[in-house]
């Protein structure tokens, strides 16, 4: 199995790519790979290709493609994840089991019960390392398309501003409201659909009043309580086992 590296400039009419300085380091100095050797190269849109080392040097690597290899199908739902900021590397593990079930959106999201602390991790920085998070995920997994890692929302600003046609928030079992069991969306298959999972504490009882009027469906995953770092990603297998999208 080839190697996989992101290379966000692939052209076929050239037959041409290349890496950047870190993925060329990564490369030739953790796998020891060097001229003439192949590689599998993607453009985190969808396209993949055989490739082969030309040219390595310090401002990056340079490429010749070989053929386009056929990716790994993406799920028919496109799903978007507003997942409440979680502590600690939780987010991080958030964002690389969901960039491996496919998710096409990941909105980190700032809520009642987010700490000042947590508030200050959807920050540029902290962003741009779940993005490298998320490549690094879709290169073990073999995905070809990375997800959309928003830049932070507020819990008020998304519920009335997502637009997806079915717009679910996941509610734990003793929340303040009879969620609907998730087998209610078996038969149901939207073009796109948004899950809003909570951070440590859950939802407040005003966000999701709020959510329901703004017309976001409540639904549980039944009796458990699960982990805030593992709800998503229970979430998420069910949902698309539902859909037929596994």
């Amino acid at each position: 199995m080839l190697p996989r590296f992101l290379a966000a400039d692939l052209d076929p009419v050239s037959g041409t790519a290349s890496l950047p300085a870190d993925e060329a380091h990564h490369l030739t100095h953790v796998l020891r790979l060097r001229f003439g050797d192949e590689i599998a190269v993607f453009d985190g849109n969808g396209r993949e290709y055989r490739a082969r080392i030309e040219r390595v040097s310090r401002e990056g690597a340079h490429l010749h493609l070989i053929e386009e290899i056929s990716a790994a199908p993406e799920p028919t739902v496109r799903l978007t994840l507003a997942q409440g900021v979680l502590k600690g590397e939780k987010m991080e593990d958030v964002i690389r089991d969901a960039t491996m079930m496919g998710v096409a959106t990941i909105e980190p999201l700032v809520t009642t019960h987010t700490t000042m602390r947590q508030k200050g991790l959807a920050n540029a920085q902290a962003v741009e390392r779940w993005r490298r998070i998320a490549v690094s995920s879709a290169k073990q997994c073999r995905r070809a398309v990375l997800p959309v890692i928003g830049n932070g929302c507020h819990f008020d600003d998304l519920i009335v501003q997502e637009t997806a046609e079915m717009r679910l928030m996941l509610v734990e079992p003793h929340a303040g409201v009879e969620g609907h069991p998730v087998g209610t969306v078996q038969g149901q298959r939207p073009a796109a659909a948004a899950l809003m999972v909570g951070p440590e504490g859950g939802w407040s009882q005003q966000e999701i009043e709020a959510a329901v009027r703004a017309g976001w469906m409540p639904i549980t995953l039944g009796r458990r309580t699960l982990r805030a770092d593992a709800v998503a990603i229970v979430a998420i297998g069910v949902l698309q086992f539902l859909w037929s999208d596994l």
